[in-house]
């Protein structure tokens, strides 16, 4: 176990009928004048926006709004934000949305309060010591952005995505209620499943494994996320299980699950760069990824894949090796995720082999020119990370 600190500010409202806290909790924080953030369509035809609007109307609190965030929130759309934010005085930012549009909109934040050009955070080049205070109302749960104190963006210029992350970027509140994901597609909906998932599971193949509170809080996450998954799928609408997914997002990456041990996190920086070149979901590229990262790194920790087959995938160990018993946990995510719908390799979830070029650039990227490596639980080099891709790269 190693030393932590848990740091969580964010307030949370959670329920049915949680938006008419929303112009209270900006005047709580400090907002007068509010840039809503938000993305395509959905929130406009749902009803939300013109609800958020009228509250904070009939609130008096002035606003300016930003839409148009795609998913791998786009810089391009961020420095307009930070110029309309400064233009217009804005001193508090509202994302009504999901992970890509709470990034974007903690990324305006930092850039709003800073001298520097934005993308200088994302690249190492600076810190950040101000933001402009941000609140969410979440409609697609999966990033656990919403509590947080993380950002990933992507440069369209150069195919770069990256994060920055800092706890002043943490959002102050995050109005939580599931009812808002019912209409969410099943593939959203899976694919977010998918990422809050590997949240927690990026936590838990460490080293450092005896943390046994922190181990079963991450196992009986997980269990929940895999049961409801399924079943919500089946039943949009079941409020129940889409509050267990909706809290379940928030928890696997509020570092809960990591307390007390060394986050891995070579998956998520693997799918950046998939995700950046190829512009797919991030759900679906971390499904596609982790198998074959999994397989790669088994031997440095195997009796770590075997609890997980045995407490998340019920894997029967009775006359296997621990190694058997890990090799049929890894088998058991994959046909989870084809059961829900997502990929378990590139040509599945690109149509197509990656070229050896798209790989060895992936790689570079990854590493940063060969002057990075990625992972703790096995330390991944541009090599290693090619052989990784590789795996992956299997029809």
């Amino acid at each position: 176990m190693i030393d932590f600190t848990y740091y969580t500010p964010t307030e949370v409202k959670f329920g049915r009928g949680v938006e008419t806290h929303i112009p209270d909790l900006i005047k709580k924080y400090g907002g007068s004048k509010v840039l809503i953030h938000y993305g395509g369509g959905s929130a406009e035809r749902s009803g939300l926006l013109s609800k958020v609007r009228r509250q904070l109307t009939n609130a008096s609190i002035p606003f300016v709004e930003l839409g148009g965030v795609k998913p791998n929130p786009r810089l391009s759309l961020i420095r307009q934000g930070i110029e309309l934010c400064r233009t217009e005085n804005v001193d508090f930012i509202l994302a009504v949305g999901g992970g890509s549009v709470i990034d974007s909109a903690k990324a305006i934040g930092v850039g709003a309060g800073c001298g520097t050009d934005v993308w200088d955070f994302y690249v190492g080049k600076k810190m950040a010591d101000y933001t402009l205070p941000v609140g969410v109302v979440l409609t697609i749960p999966a990033a656990g952005s919403e509590m947080s104190d993380g950002s990933v963006v992507t440069n369209e210029d150069t195919g770069q995505k990256r994060a920055y992350g800092d706890n002043l970027m943490r959002p102050k509140f995050a109005i939580m209620n599931p009812e808002r994901t019912y209409t969410l597609p099943a593939y959203q909906t899976s694919c977010g499943a998918t990422d809050i998932m590997m949240h927690t599971m990026e936590r838990y193949f460490t080293h450092d494994d005896d943390m046994e509170l922190t181990t079963a809080l991450a196992e009986a996450l997980l269990r929940t996320v895999k049961d409801a998954t399924p079943k919500v799928l089946a039943a949009p609408e079941d409020y129940n299980l889409r509050a267990q997914i909706m809290w379940a997002s928030s928890l696997a990456h509020n570092d809960l699950t990591g307390c007390g041990s060394t986050g891995d996190w070579a998956t998520h920086n693997l799918e950046h760069e998939l995700s950046g070149m190829f512009d797919v979901a991030h759900g679906a590229g971390l499904a596609a990824i982790w198998p074959h990262w999994a397989e790669y790194v088994l031997s440095e920790n195997p009796k770590r894949f075997a609890r997980f087959a045995v407490n998340v995938m019920d894997i029967d160990p009775a006359t296997k090796t621990t190694e058997e018993a890990a090799l049929e946990g890894i088998e058991a995510m994959k046909a989870f995720y084809h059961s829900i719908g997502m990929p378990t390799s590139i040509p599945e979830l690109i149509g197509r082999e990656a070229t050896e070029d798209e790989i060895v650039r992936m790689a570079s990227l990854a590493s940063l020119d060969d002057t990075a490596t990625i992972g703790s639980l096995k330390v991944l080099d541009k090599s290693k990370m090619i052989d990784i891709y590789h795996l992956a790269n299997r029809k």
